[in-house]
């Protein structure tokens, strides 16, 4: 009977030390952030000492992209592993989408709890408007925030009521604040707004304390950089930037907060800390909008201004401190990787992203991602193959030709729809995509057009009509 307790005992004790030793995962998705709004991507005229410090504990990814460069899309790929087309999910939702994330895709939030993770998320969803297309449904156990962005409500983007009732806009209902599956107040006025960071901020923290005996994985899916911009008192003033650089400061002290209650609970080295952005910024709205960092175009666009983004990661002992890679990975290879390093159960349906954790752990120096389509809607727009990246022909909104950038919080304005005749960029040397060098390498074309006909198979192409085979539906919202 002794030798049988004593068994039971190590067997409970092993378990409990295995479960200790699981990494806590924190995500901190930022909106709108271009690559070049801190300082470790080359942001001047404000102070950025907690990004600058993450980049220094952990590695800076230079050539990290989303799945496409726009609300929805981008978070549907980041919490699923899968270009957003194949879910069904594409642009952003409106409070008048008919359309859902579908409750059996599965989620970084349940594919973890289903390991014993606590699941939270404070800040902006953007999968679905209304319940029971919340958070709580996709593997979450909590959740505090928005339905959608900021900016989705019946007023201008100076704070006036728009009264103009041939703008869509006037006939969207006051912004919702939603805590588990129910509206528990709304925002009415700018003001109301300055108070986002903060208490998002606040919920992580608190979430933190209350989870340092168990594994958890906490995203913070912050609306701001995002217009319209809003700061509490304590960050007005403080940058040389005007309400923008105020703006990422206060985002810059949102992640100092959450590195010091990991460091206060001793959860520091058990964590990996991971912080990136939807997509790039939008760029017309000239000195309220971030940088692309030199990068071509911005958000909506399938250029590098659109889809690249900053990251940062840091797990102290398994993360080489302060390193840098050139590599290209997605925010689709997240879910894998972050599955393999907790060794947890990948989604029983096909995605779209890889596991990357032997790269990042430097047990390989080779990156395995190296194709990627950009897609926006569900429009092919260009493939890229290691460093090589085709445009193809199509029609895009721009904000270089034909448009302007307007100042404070007056938007300028984007054309709509701009004819690309495509080409062919060495990103190693040509990373604002300004030389077509198509007709010096012809070999390379014909080698990324077999990877775009793959995909056009795979996930459909509106521009050829050509109709994919292997497209899941999103849910159908009442």
């Amino acid at each position: 009977m002794r030798t049988l307790l004593w068994l039971m005992l190590a067997l409970i004790v092993n378990n409990s030390q295995a479960q200790s030793t699981r990494p806590n995962i924190i995500i901190i998705f930022m909106d709108d952030m271009g690559y070049g709004d801190i300082e470790p991507f080359g942001m001047t005229g404000l102070s950025t000492p907690n990004f600058n410090r993450l980049a220094a504990q952990g590695l800076r990814l230079t050539n990290f992209n989303v799945a496409q460069a726009v609300c929805t899309a981008s978070r549907a790929a980041l919490l699923t592993g899968c270009y957003p087309n194949r879910l069904g999910l594409t642009g952003a939702l409106l409070p008048e989408s008919k359309v859902a994330l579908h409750p059996q895709e599965q989620t970084i939030a349940s594919l973890l709890k289903s390991n014993g993770y606590a699941t939270a998320i404070f800040g902006k969803w953007h999968l679905g408007n209304r319940p029971p297309y919340f958070p709580l449904r996709y593997g979450f156990d909590s959740f505090y925030g928005l339905p959608y962005s900021h900016d989705i409500w019946p007023l201008d983007y100076q704070g006036n009521l728009i009264t103009d009732t041939s703008n869509r806009r006037s006939k969207w209902p006051p912004l919702p604040i939603i805590e588990n599956d129910k509206q528990i107040g709304t925002i009415t006025s700018l003001e109301q707004q300055t108070h986002w960071t903060t208490s998002l901020t606040e919920r992580a923290v608190s979430f933190v304390k209350s989870h340092t005996q168990e594994p958890f994985f906490l995203y913070v899916a912050h609306p701001l950089p995002h217009v319209p911009l809003a700061v509490s008192e304590k960050f007005k003033g403080k940058s040389d930037l005007g309400l923008f650089g105020d703006v990422v400061m206060e985002l810059d002290w949102s992640l100092g907060e959450i590195m010091k209650v990991l460091d206060n609970q001793k959860l520091t080295e058990n964590t990996i800390l991971i912080v990136t952005s939807d997509n790039g910024p939008w760029v017309h709205f000239g000195n309220h909008a971030g940088s692309s960092g030199g990068l071509r175009e911005g958000k909506g666009t399938p250029f590098e201004g659109g889809t690249r983004v900053p990251f940062l990661m840091r797990w102290p002992g398994r993360i080489t401190p302060g390193s840098v890679s050139g590599a290209l990975l997605t925010s689709m290879d997240l879910l894998p990787t972050i599955c393999a390093l907790t060794k947890s159960n990948l989604p029983s349906k096909r995605i779209d992203g890889v596991d990357c954790s032997d790269f990042l752990l430097r047990k390989t120096n080779k990156s395995p991602r190296e194709v990627f389509y950009y897609y926006y809607g569900n429009k092919l727009m260009g493939v890229r193959y290691k460093h090589w990246k085709l445009i193809l022909p199509h029609e895009s909104q721009s904000y270089v030709h034909g448009g302007a950038v307007g100042k404070d919080r007056i938007p300028g304005k984007f054309n709509a729809s701009t004819s690309v005749h495509g080409g062919l960029y060495d990103l190693a040397h040509d990373p604002g995509e300004v030389y077509d060098i198509s007709s010096l390498n012809p070999d390379i074309v014909e080698q990324i057009m077999k990877y775009a006909e793959a995909a056009r198979e795979d996930l459909g192409d509106e521009i050829t009509g050509t109709k994919g085979n292997n497209i899941r539906p999103p849910a159908t919202v009442d």
